[in-house]
């Protein structure tokens, strides 16, 4: 079963056990609620009349005396009474006297007049002092027959002489309970369908949630880049924190693993090579000029062992810096200028040409240092691909939101199987003029830089010949997207 499924059966299971267990609390009660508050009226009135009816009694003239023409009165009144939302037509109090022995001397209704109500327990409680109350069928068969009798004391100068009871059928009292028992479960039902959608928006929350934090944990999982789905402080929030974490230590351990096998592996090449150098040297008989070609490359393995260390270092770095620590605008044109300076004795050596152009207005942000260093690694490589007499032409092009810098050579352009790998660190191809390959630093080197500013590095051949090296940078600064 789902998450989510899981979730909202146990709310709804709490939550309508709970609204079921309430309403039917609430609809056993209002039944006895309603029944409790009209016998209270009830006893107001018995004892009401209990006073009006004394005198007459005493005097024997009850029958047709003046309570008796009131009460008349009473039953003869039309009524016509909005009670919160139901209407009351009629008058619904029967009333009884009954003198000391309980003989009924009065009956609003004339039907038990005469009658010995002495063993009915509203008289004969009230009789002997306490209260008197009794809820009897008029049909024994029917239970919705009910009728309330709230009974009081008739007293004369401190003993009962006879007793008053009021009369009431509980069939009034239905339209009044069936009302509060809709309205408590109308209420009842739209509290718990409010409870269900609310428990529903939180499922539906953490299941969103929930299911962000497994699709981040699953690009974490497969190297992708992710954003944590969550920074709040809830535990949504830490547990992504953690995962962030965890991914970050874990990558940091393979980044170590990962580059301490390639720069050992690296580094055996020019090791064996000094080794073998420093074991012949060491013959005392060696001829001069063996000697010298031994020590040369000596010299030349221990350069490439240095811009090897440099080179990691430095990429190292880079990898690890999420955004440029103060980009300044830099002019493109000073740029192209101050690389032409620096590269042109290389260009001139190999018998090769250095062309730059770019609009003196073109301006963008980045580190100096970095695009500059990025820029000498992209001519580099155009200038070892480029056969003798060959032209090296470095360009500028922009648009709404990039700056392109890029680098075209005549050389014999991307073999397709070394297409998809020319930004592996450590891979290096054989250069046309026969010279040791590079430490394939080079171009993982400008792929970090170009991050740091918000663009991307893109090498393709060109139709005419030779490769094409774009940089594309954005125009403004911006953070680094790292993975994790």
């Amino acid at each position: 079963m789902k998450l989510w499924a899981r979730v909202f059966l146990g709310y709804f299971l709490i939550v309508g056990l709970s609204g079921w267990f309430l309403l039917r609390v609430f609809v056993s009660e209002v039944k006895p609620g309603v029944r409790d508050a009209v016998e209270d009226v009830m006893v107001d009135t018995a004892h009401l009349l209990a006073e009006l009816a004394r005198d007459e009694l005493l005097s024997h003239g009850l029958a047709d005396g003046r309570f008796a023409r009131s009460v008349e009165a009473y039953r003869q009144r039309p009524v016509q009474a909005e009670i919160w939302g139901l209407n009351k037509q009629t008058l619904d109090f029967r009333i009884y006297v009954t003198d000391a022995a309980g003989i009924v001397r009065y009956d609003s209704e004339h039907k038990a007049v005469g009658e010995n109500y002495s063993n009915w327990r509203d008289v004969a409680r009230t009789l002997r002092g306490a209260y008197g109350t009794r809820s009897t069928r008029e049909d024994p068969d029917d239970q919705n027959s009910s009728v309330m009798h709230v009974a009081a004391a008739i007293r004369s100068e401190g003993r009962i002489i006879g007793v008053v009871t009021v009369a009431k059928p509980s069939r009034t009292l239905a339209p009044i309970i069936s009302r509060g028992e809709n309205a408590v479960l109308r209420q009842g039902f739209i509290l718990l369908g409010v409870t269900l959608l609310i428990g529903g928006a939180f499922t539906a929350w953490l299941t969103l949630s929930m299911g962000r934090l497994v699709r981040y944990a699953q690009r974490l999982a497969a190297g992708s880049s992710a954003e944590p789905p969550s920074r709040g402080r809830d535990e949504i929030g830490e547990l992504s924190r953690a995962l962030a974490q965890l991914r970050n230590e874990v990558d940091g351990r393979a980044y170590v693993e990962h580059y301490v096998q390639h720069l050992t592996h690296e580094m055996k090449s020019p090791l064996a090579a000094i080794r073998g150098a420093a074991e012949l040297l060491a013959e005392p008989d060696l001829p001069p000029e063996q000697r010298s070609r031994f020590i040369t490359n000596v010299q030349t393995q221990s350069e490439r062992l240095q811009a090897l260390i440099d080179k990691l270092l430095r990429l190292a770095q880079l990898e690890q810096q999420r955004e440029l620590e103060a980009p300044t605008l830099l002019n493109v044109a000073a740029l192209f200028a101050e690389l032409e300076q620096a590269m042109a004795p290389l260009a001139a050596r190999r018998s090769l040409r250095l062309q730059f152009s770019a609009t003196p207005e073109l301006q963008l942000w980045g580190d100096p240092f970095l695009l500059s260093l990025a820029m000498i690694n992209l001519i580099q490589n155009a200038l070892d691909f480029s056969p003798p007499g060959g032209l090296v032409t470095c360009s500028a092009e922009v648009d709404e939101t990039q700056v392109h810098l890029e680098v075209r050579d005549e050389g014999p352009g991307i073999a397709a199987f070394a297409a998809p790998r020319v930004f592996e660190r450590f891979f290096s191809l054989p250069r046309p003029d026969g010279s040791p390959k590079s430490t394939g630093l080079g171009l993982a080197l400008v792929q970090e830089i170009a991050t740091l500013h918000g663009g991307s590095i893109a090498l393709e051949n060109r139709a005419a010949g030779g490769t094409l090296a774009r940089l594309s940078v954005a125009r403004h600064s911006c953070k680094k997207t790292r993975k994790g």
